[in-house]
């Protein structure tokens, strides 16, 4: 995934490409696989990669809650960062643990990165 950033925008537009199709795992694994491994856009200034991996994982845990719960994982390193990276980070977890209906499998990944 490019590091060019503002990248959220051109991923978001290629999850509506006729391609794509979030329900299949290995699209999904390499288009926000991909995404979360770009320093620059996953990790914003702004949070804005950060609330994208929370929408994505929100959808999936729906579809295919042991996908979502890979890609949840994605915020393990999240302490890592400069602290207005790890405020952001945190409450989009946050968010993710404050879901109704969450899957016990996203729940324990995301509960794990929070302690961590």
């Amino acid at each position: 995934m490019s590091d060019i950033p503002g990248n959220v925008e051109n991923v978001r537009k290629l999850l509506d490409h006729p391609a794509f199709d979030l329900r299949n795992p290995n699209r999904a694994y390499s288009l926000i696989g991909g995404f979360c491994v770009s320093p620059v856009n996953f990790h914003a200034k702004d949070g804005s990669g950060y609330k994208f991996l929370r929408e994505i994982v929100l959808q999936l845990d729906k579809i295919n809650p042991q996908v979502a719960s890979e890609l949840v994982s994605e915020f393990s390193s999240w302490k890592r960062y400069d602290e207005d990276r790890q405020k952001l980070a945190k409450a989009q977890l946050e968010k993710i643990m404050s879901t109704n209906g969450l899957s016990e499998n996203v729940f324990e990944i995301a509960s794990k990165s929070l302690a961590a």
